[in-house]
């Protein structure tokens, strides 16, 4: 069998996808793993990346040993850190060719098809990306501690900021503040032991309880979803400044988020032609016409 055969993995945080498709565009079979945030311990990645290989074979009637002919392209979290990049690929790697990029790029690549846009990612932390021309170009996504203006993690961030000034003080209480502060029995001195071992995911639960409390009419929640959404519409119109000609959103909070944005934003919104496990793919093809020419 010479038959040329695709495959595209999103690998995230918590878990890893895979889907194989041949040289027609066929859809032959997809697969899951675990965590394959790339800043993680190299082990960690390929297992969860060759667990989602070898469910996208199975479903494809194909053994393992047919990745040597597979062309395999990765959009990775952690892929923006250049030593998380040399580190992954130190190992060795079973495809015909391997080729890795941000999941932001991916992610534009299918949403576009290589083709002028961009992306506005909303979910535990936010980033925009956009292609124009040829030339791409991030816009934020620093980490929340920074950056990251309108996600899970700064929405949580600030609404624990501003229980803080409740219980202060220094501005009224509401029931979000009330609810919040309850759950650390009104003790801040349990809040900050709790700040002090706090991951960005752990900010990002309360991304829906805010949201709850906004569409409730809560003060607090309507001030810290209007002004994560302030943020993120800062991110789509440098995006849009660019030269964007539009803009899709991904991520878990892309659609909560969504009518909040600024109305000159969401009328340039549009559906992505396709996900970044496609786009992963366009990524390998691209880089394999390439080797060609």
């Amino acid at each position: 069998m010479t038959d040329l055969l695709f495959l595209g993995i999103d690998g995230g945080g918590t878990k890893c996808r895979a889907r194989l498709r041949n040289e027609q565009g066929d859809l032959l079979g997809e697969g899951t793993g675990g965590p394959s945030n790339i800043r993680l311990d190299p082990d960690v990645v390929w297992n969860s990346i060759l667990t989602a290989c070898r469910e996208a074979l199975s479903q494809a009637g194909l053994q393992e040993s047919d990745l040597g002919r597979v062309h395999a392209g990765m959009g990775a979290a952690g892929a923006g850190q250049t030593s998380a990049v040399e580190r992954l690929l130190a190992r060795s790697h079973p495809f015909a060719s391997f080729e890795i990029e941000t999941d932001a790029h991916t992610a534009w690549l299918g949403a576009f098809n290589g083709g002028d846009g961009a992306i506005l990612i909303v979910g535990t932390g936010s980033c925009g990306y956009g292609g124009v021309s040829g030339q791409c170009h991030y816009v934020g996504g620093w980490g929340y501690e920074v950056s990251d203006e309108g996600s899970g993690a700064a929405i949580g961030r600030e609404l624990l900021r501003h229980c803080i000034w409740a219980h202060d003080g220094r501005a009224p209480s509401t029931p979000l503040s009330d609810a919040v502060l309850a759950e650390f029995k009104n003790d801040l001195e349990i809040l900050v032991d709790w700040v002090g071992k706090a991951r960005p995911s752990d900010y990002g639960r309360y991304a829906p309880l805010v949201l709850d409390y906004a569409e409730r009419r809560d003060p607090l929640g309507i001030e810290l979803v209007a002004s994560a959404a302030a943020g993120l519409g800062l991110i789509a119109t440098r995006l849009l400044d660019l030269g964007a000609p539009a803009i899709c959103l991904f991520g878990g909070l892309a659609e909560p988020m969504r009518p909040w944005l600024p109305p000159p934003v969401q009328r340039t919104i549009a559906p992505p032609m396709a996900d970044a496990v496609d786009g992963a793919i366009l990524l390998a093809r691209t880089a394999m016409a390439e080797r060609l020419s």
